[in-house]
């Protein structure tokens, strides 16, 4: 698609076009991180605390996937604006930055958490029992996090620069084909978790080669140049700041995370971690869903304002909300109506599957107005208003929830750690709402006439 067609065509269509193919994708992605949990929470005698061990990992994940969001969604925003401007020569100069600093940032990370991986893990809620399952995943996975910083990167460009399609083409690809490999590894080869992480780095690996070969032929408006690697103050700086909201928000979800899992260790054991992770694996898949919508909405609205369209950004952003608490909706019926039949995917562990049934009707009984905020957050992340989708970002997980994983389980127990969610959503729903009003009448009164 090329990229005049953001200021032209009909939102509605642009939407579609967008947003689908982001649909199916960060489903697909999604769909990616439960299939390692359905098929480790399966391997015989020891599938229970071997889920608990990869939900300890989940807060090192986020912490990870943060740092590539700081870059990869700050770059493609950026893309996205210069793009708008008609700025051809900046935009192409985005794209190397984007490799080094995904390649620096990603090997940092790596080598820091290996250094000290046994007291991360336990500072994250690693038990005796859980540990073992835990590193074997993480060592693995870390050895690689520079192929998946690299790979999730290029992804948001290929979307970013007019290719939607092509982006969730390489998603589907990786997921199917961890699909096939996980029980290979797992059980035919008898690596249990190891094979897990095996399969999704092998996967990954693999797409990332054709994101390179795809920005490398010079037939895309954004491409590289005579080299891969390089690196501009100005362009990171800009980048960078664009991206602190998203990465503020994962690395919010990491802390979270980790006093969840202390807090749950605490008022209940190894198995109420696990649950945790199964409830989270699920919610993921529709959360996944509105940020595919995200993800459609990003370059029709960061181009648009770029180009001072303010009505068609309001446009894309009522679309995109409807459609996102319509997700929401869903997935709080499933939630609240059928919540043993989902957790059945993840455990046949009677305990496991009672606990996690019981939390997830209290933690998602709010679960309709998470689109909204979510969507909402986003926006000011795509216009380049950092300060507002920062504080939007910490608000729900740092401001409103933290406070509630400690208060409330002095109460109630770990009741109290369920209940903290949607305490939490109300609360900032509530704040988005107020800031997101004052945006669109700044919208509406800054239309480029033109």
């Amino acid at each position: 698609m090329a990229p005049l067609e953001l200021e032209t065509k009909k939102i509605g269509t642009l939407l579609k076009e967008y947003a689908v193919p982001g649909i199916i994708a960060m489903t697909a992605s999604s769909l990616y991180n439960m299939v390692d949990s359905i098929y480790i929470g399966h391997i015989k005698d020891v599938g229970a605390l071997a889920i608990s061990g990869l939900a300890v990992t989940f807060p090192i994940m986020n912490l990870g996937s943060a740092i590539g969001t700081l870059v990869g969604v700050g770059a493609s925003t950026l893309v996205s604006m210069l793009l708008g401007q008609k700025n051809y020569a900046t935009a192409n100069k985005v794209l190397p930055n984007v490799v080094t600093l995904n390649v620096v940032l990603g090997a940092l990370f790596s080598i820091l958490v290996l250094a000290f991986l046994r007291p991360v893990l336990f500072f994250f809620g690693a038990s005796e029992a859980t540990y073992p399952f835990a590193r074997d995943y993480m060592i693995i996975i870390l050895a690689g996090f520079i192929i998946t910083h690299l790979y999730f990167g290029l992804n948001s460009m290929i979307r970013a620069t007019g290719n939607p399609k092509l982006a969730m083409g390489l998603t589907l690809f990786t997921v199917i084909s961890n699909a096939i490999l996980d029980p290979i590894f797992i059980f035919v080869f008898d690596m249990g978790v190891k094979g897990a992480a095996i399969a999704t780095v092998l996967c990954q690996t693999i797409s990332l080669i054709y994101s390179i070969i795809y920005f490398s032929s010079g037939r895309n408006i954004v491409h590289f140049g005579k080299r891969i690697f390089g690196f501009s103050r100005k362009i990171a700086r800009t980048s960078l700041g664009i991206g602190l909201g998203p990465f503020l928000m994962n690395s919010a979800a990491c802390i979270v995370t980790m006093f969840i899992n202390q807090q749950l260790r605490a008022y209940g054991s190894d198995l109420a971690i696990g649950a945790y992770g199964i409830i989270g694996r699920i919610s993921f898949l529709f959360l996944m869903v509105v940020m595919g919508l995200n993800q459609g909405m990003q370059p029709i609205a960061s181009y648009n304002y770029g180009a001072g369209k303010g009505l068609r950004v309001k446009e894309v952003y009522k679309l995109t909300v409807f459609w996102a608490t319509l997700v929401c909706c869903f997935g709080f019926v499933i939630c609240e109506l059928f919540p043993g039949a989902a957790v059945s995917m993840f455990t046949n562990d009677a305990e496991l599957k009672g606990i996690a049934t019981h939390g997830m009707r209290i933690m998602n009984c709010l679960f309709p107005i998470i689109g909204f905020q979510i969507v909402s957050t986003n926006l000011f992340q795509c216009l380049g208003m950092v300060k507002k989708s920062v504080f939007l970002s910490l608000s729900r997980q740092l401001i409103f929830l933290l406070p509630a994983l400690y208060v409330l389980p002095l109460f109630f127990g770990i009741e109290g750690v369920w209940a903290s969610y949607p305490v939490s959503d109300l609360l900032a729903f509530i704040f988005t709402l107020i800031l997101i009003i004052r945006l669109i009448r700044q919208l509406e009164a800054n239309e480029n006439p033109r």
